[in-house]
């Protein structure tokens, strides 16, 4: 590794970035993870960061800012667990003017749109951004008020002009192409041509030194460092996950795993299933792809079971395979329609008349039918993975023969041991854990674990956050939040008079007669803590903080 700078990315055996941290120097800050001496004094966090890294990625930059700006992008990127700082949404600060402005300002900013403005940054330091603004403004006599058009009583008292700092545009001391003459000289200065600025404090540094005037030398030292930090040149990191060195090679995962098993070609598309569901209850599935070995998130689907009741994984992953395939076809015999996700099914003729097709293509070899569905959008996986074990594999099997796509490769992965399951096979396959094959198979079924339990996690918070008011015809979200705000729960509101919900604002006597008969006719019906208890799903007083947590009413959850 080089004494420079630059990102390390810490992975654990699943290929998953764990930790991502930036170093002015990075062959010694990375070397000291692994000094049994320094172990002694590491907290249990460290430790344990320590004892589940596998293996690590380097990414080499310019300077120190560089590696702060690309270490918080990657962290968005990635969202290690053991990192703590630039998780949220803040980004860097970005200095904006937009030149279309009737007196151009410069002004601070932490997004970047696309609205003809011009942007400098983003950058590291923002107390060096902000002083280095200061000095800019001064030395071009740029205007530094927060009014975007300045009118007489804002520039009668603008002590920018009575000082000198600024030319006043607004009150016609320079015309505005003049004014515009400033800016560029600005824009010039902040895109790096300022040595003769940076001479100068040096000169003005050395004589203060030289007069003994040591307070004044470290003022401009310090200046100097600010306008030296903010006008480096940076490089921007737009597509940066895409160019990083990976240890783990999707090319050659996929060429082990086509040896394993026997494929005559590497899977160049892989779909993984998944099913979720809490007690029998919000019973959904899930199904991933991945193209060349990494996600192809614009081809995920999720699907809410339809037919199936009570816990029967291996009825969903059936009828899961059935409509996703089923769907695949209806494309094929239709290129031009668009259908539901959850639904879009042809009719019975039709979906005879393809299988029929596809079968008689699957007869004359796996190369032919694969070209019969070779269309845009709907092109047929290479191979299918099926979390669970045989039984799942076997349903999902039964339902591709039925279409008549049985030729297509399919899989199932446990879980405990890492178990391949193959169609035909009595016993399972195990390979090496640290084989490359695994660690592909062990990526498709995590993602699609993940997007069934966050589908499922959506439904179940929909339901949680149901009211009884969501029945109440003509009530919004406003006047919900106000009534809940004003007594707490549901109950309450029941116990309430007339004129104590008449007092709600958005209510008047008649609304108020409405909902409190409304209320007293479904006085027997259980509460919706109640109804999602007796449901599998752990109960929650309707309490005024917990609906604030999960949002009134479902409008507010995202798909």
């Amino acid at each position: 590794m080089p004494h420079k700078p630059g990102v390390y990315l810490m992975k654990d055996r699943f290929g998953t970035v764990i930790y991502v941290g930036k170093a002015r120097d990075l062959r010694r800050r990375v070397s000291q993870y692994f000094l049994p001496s320094r172990r002694s004094g590491w907290d249990l966090k460290l430790n344990a960061l320590v004892e589940a890294i596998h293996d690590f990625d380097v990414h080499q930059v310019k300077s120190d800012p560089e590696a702060v700006l690309l270490e918080g992008k990657l962290i968005k990127e990635f969202r290690p667990r053991y990192n703590i700082s630039f998780r949220d949404d803040k980004r860097f600060l970005l200095l904006k003017i937009n030149l279309q402005d009737p007196i151009p300002r410069f002004t601070l900013t932490r997004l970047r749109t696309d609205d003809g403005a011009r942007y400098f940054g983003p950058f590291a330091n923002s107390g060096a951004l902000r002083r280095t603004l200061n000095l800019v403004r001064h030395k071009f006599n740029l205007r530094g008020c927060r009014t975007l058009t300045p009118t007489e009583s804002d520039y009668r008292h603008c002590l920018y002009a009575h000082l000198k700092v600024c030319t006043a545009p607004c009150i016609g001391n320079v015309t505005r192409e003049q004014y515009l003459l400033q800016i560029g000289a600005a824009c010039d200065f902040l895109d790096g041509q300022c040595e003769e600025m940076q001479r100068d404090l040096e000169a003005q540094m050395k004589q203060a030194a030289t007069a003994l005037d040591f307070e004044k030398a470290a003022q401009l030292r310090d200046l100097l460092a600010d306008l030296k930090r903010t006008t480096q040149k940076t490089e921007k990191f737009e597509r940066i996950p895409y160019r990083l060195p990976v240890a783990i090679d999707p090319e050659r995962d996929l060429l082990e795993l086509a040896d394993a098993l026997g494929l005559p070609a590497p899977p160049q598309r892989i779909e993984g299933f998944d099913i979720s569901n809490i007690s029998g209850t919000f019973l959904v599935a899930s199904m991933v792809s991945f193209r060349r070995g990494r996600p192809d998130r614009a081809n995920y689907r999720r699907f809410k079971m339809k037919t199936v009741t009570g816990q029967d994984d291996c009825a969903c992953m059936a009828e899961t395979v059935r409509r996703r395939y089923t769907r695949l076809l209806s494309e094929v015999g239709k290129p031009g329609q668009k259908r539901d996700d959850e639904g879009g099914e042809p009719s019975p003729q039709e979906l005879q008349k393809l299988v029929d097709e596809v079968s008689a293509a699957a007869r004359r070899g796996p190369v032919a039918a694969s070209q019969f569905v070779e269309k845009p959008g709907c092109t047929l996986p290479d191979l299918i993975l099926i979390d669970g074990g045989k039984g799942q594999l076997n349903a999902a099997c039964a339902e591709l023969a039925k279409l008549g796509l049985g030729h297509l490769p399919a899989i199932g992965l446990a879980k405990e041991f890492e178990e391949i399951y193959r169609p035909g096979q009595a016993q399972p396959m195990r390979l090496n854990l640290d084989c490359g094959a695994v660690k592909l198979l062990q990526r498709v079924r995590d993602e699609s674990h993940r997007f069934a339990n966050t589908y499922n996690a959506q439904l179940r918070l929909k339901r949680i956050s149901e009211s009884l008011l969501d029945e109440f015809p003509g009530i919004g979200q406003t006047r919900k939040a106000a009534l809940l705000k004003q007594f707490g729960s549901v109950h309450r509101l029941r116990l309430a008079t007339v004129e104590q919900i008449a007092a709600v604002p958005g209510f008047g006597g008649k609304a108020a007669e409405e909902l409190k008969a409304f209320l007293a006719a479904r006085t027997d019906r259980p509460e919706p803590a109640a109804r999602n208890q007796a449901e599998g799903v752990e109960a929650r007083p309707e309490t005024v903080e917990n609906r604030a947590r999960n949002g009134v009413g479902s409008s507010d959850i995202g798909s």
